[in-house]
């Protein structure tokens, strides 16, 4: 498979696969393709990984694409202003990912649900809870939403994120919902009540726009209700 991401803030990732080559994706994912990619409605692993996905936020089903009598093109749109950023992922080179951030992948890429160890208040923590890891071999796109920044955790080092802001992390990361402390924090502060505790060693990408926070900022010039 060959790909290019265009465009800056709205980008789209163009992939042109070989006869044969699959690519899968979650519902609605597929922008435009050529004729000749045939289209199939899966679990893609059985009912347990489908539920699974359910859990985590995605879809129960997953579309599967595949390049059908000769050589086939397709396009995965992001669907909000943001990156698309690509992983070859491998063993040992898996990664951690929000539950709205995984985009398209190759057919021999994995999805399932990641927890944290500690459930506790994470279970209230909201975006910062369930995520996804991505395992086997081949490329995924993944899309986050405004800027990236990356930072490269050291062994023990630790960075505290607002819960929603985190986009991805390296599989080697470690990560626990907080509660924020001081009851005048939680209550004065505007800050939350959850944040999400990442420890090294690996990569941490955070996203500087999450689209739960653009949501909650519209939110507040609607007319209420009467």
């Amino acid at each position: 498979m060959r790909y290019e991401i265009k465009g800056e803030t709205l980008p789209v990732a163009v992939c042109y696969l070989e006869e044969g080559e699959v690519m899968i994706t979650e519902r609605g994912s597929m922008s435009w393709m050529s004729p000749n990619m045939k289209m199939e409605t899966t679990s893609n692993g059985g009912i347990g990984k489908a539920l699974g996905r359910m859990f985590a936020g995605e879809a129960i089903f997953q579309n599967r694409y595949t390049a059908v009598g000769g050589n086939g093109m397709i396009a995965f749109a992001s669907s909000f202003p943001g990156q698309i950023r690509t992983w070859d992922v491998s063993p040992g080179n898996e990664v951690i990912v929000q539950k709205s951030g995984f985009l398209a992948a190759e057919e021999s890429v994995e999805l399932s649900v990641f927890f944290q160890k500690k459930l506790g208040a994470g279970f209230f923590g909201g975006e910062g809870f369930i995520m996804q890891r991505l395992s086997g071999h081949g490329t995924a796109f993944l899309e986050f939403d405004g800027h990236v920044v990356e930072y490269n955790l050291q062994p023990g080092q630790q960075i505290v994120v607002d819960t929603g802001y985190l986009a991805a992390m390296d599989a080697t990361c470690s990560m626990e919902i907080k509660t924020v402390p001081g009851l005048k924090n939680i209550v004065f502060g505007g800050e939350g009540v959850f944040n999400t505790l990442i420890t090294g060693p690996g990569r941490v990408w955070l996203q500087t726009m999450p689209i739960s926070g653009v949501a909650a900022e519209i939110l507040k010039f609607m007319p209420a209700s009467k």
